[in-house]
């Protein structure tokens, strides 16, 4: 679809499913789409955060500091101590740790998203790979044994809290294991651990229960402030957004103003010179039926211009109240003026009576918007459906031209963006702006075999 590519990053899937035409049936009160709701399925795009890419580093750095660690111990205890332990084991263990690790920094090289499953992923493994050495080296003797609270507080910081009550689990399983299944460890073992047994126990036992303790403060805790901490990020970053949006929508509204200001004369010439060439050129039907076109066109420029001029005005005062086929029927017929070389076809699938709206003459602007994207696309072929539900009124503009071009994909949402070689890339930008305003969305699917599917959705109350 060659378009002013300007909505939303969250409107546009560019992996959708294909939309597979139907034939149409239509009845006297009822239409039926030419393809289902059910057809149009768009696969959620993997989203790359930059902090998930971010926390895997850190991950990969906090295991090779370990590793380091690791590595000095079981040196140590094979050349100062000569206790006897699974040094096969244990050193193959943290080779496999060391390889994995390595995995990671190669695979962080690639343009791969970083999801939340594979994260946790790696946080299971890290939790397997210490529950295995500490079996080895003590078990839950072992004063490492509370390195089970760094996985721990990294999932509760940065995975939701269904991910980190399984680690929780997982960690807790595993420690509380360890507390009778191990391989004892001598020179970690207390002096007094075969006079004072029951002692020696109450402090193992102790030891269990403050990270029973700890881990469920951090897992109940840490996991609401971090969800508190992203969601006032995400509202930041939405209220700068905003921002932006508004002071970039008072910039065009600013130079359409003086725009419209500049072109009543020029439109007014041209009206004129019109006028005359329809009384030279009387005897001729061709050129006269030109003419009269050129006069329409400019006659609809400068009922924009007008419109455009008034439009604060307007938009206190002038607002409309009808039904939504009706509504819709109106705009339809206006913009055919305005576009009299496209072939459309308009639908209506929602069941009577059609749901009261009131709209401001933003919203028409923001459909034409709309319809001309898919026109400029697709000026042969063009399906209009209206539906609604209990909740929303929703519009689908159907073309069957190139499609939406991947290779943008990433700018959308970007003013002054444009792929049709004329216009100024402020169609979409605008219309998304307008359709927030009343609580709705556009959303657009790109068909592989060929077109894009253009939905409007709008909440009935609007």
């Amino acid at each position: 679809m060659e378009c002013d590519i300007l909505s939303h990053p969250a409107t546009y899937s560019a992996y959708a499913a294909p939309i597979l035409p139907r034939t149409i049936s239509t009845t006297k009160n009822q239409c039926h789409l030419p393809f289902n709701q059910s057809d149009i399925m768009p696969v959620k795009n993997p989203i790359t955060l930059a902090g998930a890419r971010l926390n895997l580093q850190r991950l990969c750095i906090i295991r090779l500091i370990v590793l380091a660690g690791q590595s000095t111990a079981i040196g140590y205890m094979y050349y100062a101590t000569q206790a006897s332990l699974e040094y096969g084991i244990i050193s193959g263990t943290v080779c496999v740790s060391a390889a994995l690790t390595l995995l990671s920094v190669f695979r962080l090289r690639k343009p791969w998203p970083v999801t939340e499953p594979e994260f946790f992923a790696h946080l299971c493994i890290d939790i397997f790979t210490l529950t295995v050495l500490l079996y080895f080296t003590g078990g839950a003797t072992n004063p490492f044994v509370s390195y089970y609270l760094v996985p721990l507080t990294i999932a509760a910081a940065t995975l939701p809290w269904r991910y980190t009550w399984i680690i929780t689990g997982l960690s807790l399983t595993a420690y509380s294991l360890m507390l009778f299944q191990y391989h004892p460890l001598s020179i970690i073992a207390p002096h007094d651990q075969h006079t004072h047994s029951s002692s020696v126990n109450l402090h193992i036992w102790g030891m269990w229960l403050n990270f029973l303790v700890s881990a469920l403060l951090v897992t109940f805790f840490v996991v609401r402030m971090a969800h508190a901490l992203r969601e006032q990020e995400q509202s930041l970053l939405r209220t700068r957004e905003n921002d932006l949006q508004n002071e970039q929508i008072l910039g065009i509204a600013t130079l359409a103003a003086g725009t419209a200001h500049e072109l009543g004369t020029p439109l007014s010439t041209m009206s004129v010179i019109l006028n005359e060439l329809e009384k030279d050129n009387a005897d001729k039907p061709d050129m006269v039926s030109d003419i009269r076109m050129l006069k329409q066109q400019i006659t609809v420029c400068k009922s924009t211009l007008h419109k455009l001029a008034d439009t604060a005005k307007v938009s206190s005062i002038r607002q409309l109240h009808q039904p939504a086929d009706t509504f819709l029927s109106d705009l339809i017929d206006e913009w055919q003026v305005i576009r009299p070389e496209v072939s459309s076809k308009f639908t209506i699938k929602g069941i009577e009576p059609a749901p009261q709206i009131t709209a401001k003459p933003t919203l028409g602007q923001a459909i034409h918007n709309l319809l001309n994207n898919a026109a400029d696309a697709s000026p042969d072929k063009l399906d209009i459906i209206l539906d609604w539900n209990a909740k929303n009124l929703i519009l689908h503009i159907k073309d069957y031209g190139s499609g939406i071009p991947l290779h943008i994909a990433d700018q959308i949402g970007k003013p002054f963006l444009t792929t049709k070689g004329k216009g100024l890339g402020l169609g979409l930008f605008l219309t998304h702006a307008t359709v927030n305003r009343y609580g709705g969305r556009v959303n657009m699917y790109s068909d592989t075999g060929g077109g894009t599917l253009t939905e409007l959705t709008l909440p009935v109350h609007a």
